[in-house]
């Protein structure tokens, strides 16, 4: 005797998989998101500058620091040193939008305090990666990434070859990078495209005001230019980079008088 037919029917046979149609549709699909990622990255290649005030841009070669490129900052006052990245990260994602990760072995960034400098805490993604070989493959794959504007990475150390490889990967997929590091004697050789050394000079504040901070910039190397030191003040309020000749007012005519002579 048959046993009890089931009360619930059995789902049907599988239809056979067609595997050349499927394997022809994944390489297309694969081919767009290639293409469109390409095209994302020469869109931000070709996006020119991250421009920071009149006086800098004037000398830096293009008008602004250069997208697509790896940028180094030596810290001689760690605070100063990561505002002045911030303003050169927020500048770069709020331009042509896209998140900014901030890579290091111990982030120790405060997302709030970098949004006085203009990085929002919305783009900001932090990495924290121990080891220094996780670290370089971190910021290597960030920079070659399209959707990324711009990523940081916190190393005391990285060899040439470690450099070359993120300023290979910054073309490749558009994005700015910068190395945040120690500002020390033994520095050495660099492969990006500008090195920094930032300080922390007094504030324009009171005892009553925190007023707008105040940096000294020493741009120590620069393809295509010459090396130059600016005094700068980050406007707070307005999101401005300023510098002392920014500020200085055109001079005003002399005028001279001269007393008539009685007849």
């Amino acid at each position: 005797m048959d046993p009890d037919p089931s009360p619930y029917p059995l789902p049907p046979e599988p239809l056979p998989m067609d595997r050349p149609a499927l394997l022809a549709a994944l390489r297309a699909r694969i081919g767009r998101l290639e293409r469109a990622g390409a095209a994302a990255a020469l869109a931000r290649s070709q996006a020119g500058v991250v421009n920071l005030s009149e006086s800098i841009d004037a000398h830096l070669p293009g008008g602004g620091l250069a997208r697509a490129g790896l940028h180094e900052i030596l810290a001689a006052e760690p605070g100063a040193a990561a505002s002045f990245a911030a303003v050169i990260l927020g500048r770069a994602s709020a331009s042509i939008g896209g998140p900014v990760l901030w890579i290091g072995p111990e982030p120790d960034a405060w997302p709030p305090g970098l949004a006085r400098f203009g990085l929002s805490p919305a783009e900001l993604v932090m990495v924290r990666a121990p080891r220094s070989t996780d670290a370089l493959w971190a910021m290597e794959e960030a920079l070659r990434c399209p959707a990324v504007a711009g990523a940081l990475l916190n190393l005391s150390e990285i060899d040439l070859t470690s450099a070359r490889r993120l300023q290979l990967a910054a073309e490749a997929g558009g994005a700015l990078g910068i190395l945040l590091r120690p500002d020390s004697e033994e520095a050495g050789h660099t492969t990006a495209l500008t090195r920094w050394r930032v300080n922390t000079l007094p504030g324009t504040g009171s005892a009553h005001s925190l007023g707008d901070p105040r940096w000294s910039l020493d741009l120590l190397r620069c393809r295509g230019n010459t090396p130059r030191n600016w005094t700068v003040t980050w406007r707070t309020t307005t999101d401005r980079l300023d510098t002392d000749q920014d500020n200085l007012a055109p001079a005003q005519p002399q005028t001279t008088h001269t007393r008539r002579r009685r007849a």
